[in-house]
């Protein structure tokens, strides 16, 4: 049984800080190195401001970027993968010549409550230059779409892309995931789903690998956030079914993933803990020092960094299906 905890008010953030034991992970059993240290201010620890410089301007810089994109490399827009309005996704192909190519498919940050499929377009540029399809997916928002809703919506995008995938000339076999933070913690979702089971048709390893950028798979301190918790509701049921650290890979696909060595303490465990507790698949972290939360997303879509360089690598040793 996990360990009851209690929270004291900390008046520098209007939040709590932990002050009792650290979380006990049942069924896990993790080394005191990836637990919260007593005393951890977790409104702090995942406040991006508090870590990156320049958080609006910088976010604003991606919005703007996006439309750049947008306007410079040709993309199937706002196409629909499920019911409702959020439901969409955006489609970058590479030159025909290079097709079937393998997949990419991004999903963004933003504490599930935040940003949307149109501030990051930019990511497509340089994978499409490198050969690889991208598909940069929007989804519904808390608090009105409550978080086992926005996995369903995670997992659906996927399914299209998969079903659709021989009609927009990419090799199904060689859909990779990423994400980045929130996007992140969608991303491991989708690697621990059982396909087979949502629907007949889907192979069990419908995801070839995955790229996961500082993301958030352990949702029990997050409770602790008052401004998350108040959107997102991390309730004992949630915590327990969608973090993706009490959850196992369903297939071998492999994974890796990075943070920004500017990040906070508990972004940094957060990776750690899925290197852990994903070690069957884990295969390997890409140091990234000097980034910080918001720059590290940056270096995924810069052809020179470290990130880009270990991501291509990954996507290139996939076999080809078609």
């Amino acid at each position: 049984m996990a360990t009851t905890l209690r929270w004291q008010p900390n008046p520098n953030y209007g939040s709590a800080i932990l002050v009792s034991d650290p979380f006990d992970l049942d069924p896990f059993d993790l080394p005191p190195a990836l637990q919260p240290a007593t005393g951890t201010d977790f409104a702090h620890e995942y406040d991006v401001r508090q870590w990156a410089p320049d958080s609006p301007g910088h976010q604003a810089g991606w919005t703007r970027r996006a439309a750049e994109a947008r306007d410079t490399l040709p993309g199937l827009r706002d196409l629909r993968y499920g019911p409702t309005e959020a439901e969409t996704l955006d489609l970058f192909l590479p030159a025909p010549d290079t097709r079937p190519a393998p997949l990419l498919v991004f999903l963004h940050g933003g504490f599930w409550r935040k940003l949307h499929k149109d501030d990051f377009s930019w990511i497509a540029p340089p994978w499409v230059a490198e050969g690889v399809a991208v598909a940069i997916v929007n989804y519904g928002l808390a608090p009105s779409t409550p978080l086992e809703e926005i996995v369903a919506q995670t997992r659906r995008s996927l399914v299209w892309l998969h079903r659709q995938a021989g009609h927009y000339g990419i090799d199904a076999g060689r859909l990779v995931v990423s994400g980045h933070s929130a996007g992140g913690h969608l991303s491991c979702m989708a690697l621990a789903t059982h396909w087979p089971a949502q629907a007949a048709d889907l192979p069990a390893r419908m995801i070839a690998a995955g790229v996961a950028l500082s993301p958030v798979v352990d949702l029990a301190p997050l409770a602790a956030v008052p401004m998350l918790h108040d959107d997102v509701d991390f309730t004992a049921e949630r915590i327990a079914q969608l973090s993706p650290i009490r959850l196992t890979p369903a297939t071998a696909a492999p994974l890796i993933g990075a943070v920004g060595g500017a990040e906070s303490p508990e972004f940094r465990r957060h990776l750690a803990l899925l290197a852990h507790c994903w070690s069957a698949v884990w295969q390997g972290t890409v140091p990234m020092p000097g980034h910080d939360h918001l720059t590290l997303c940056d270096a995924f879509a810069d052809p020179h960094s470290a990130l880009f360089k270990r991501s291509l690598e990954l996507i290139r040793a996939l076999p080809a299906s078609v």
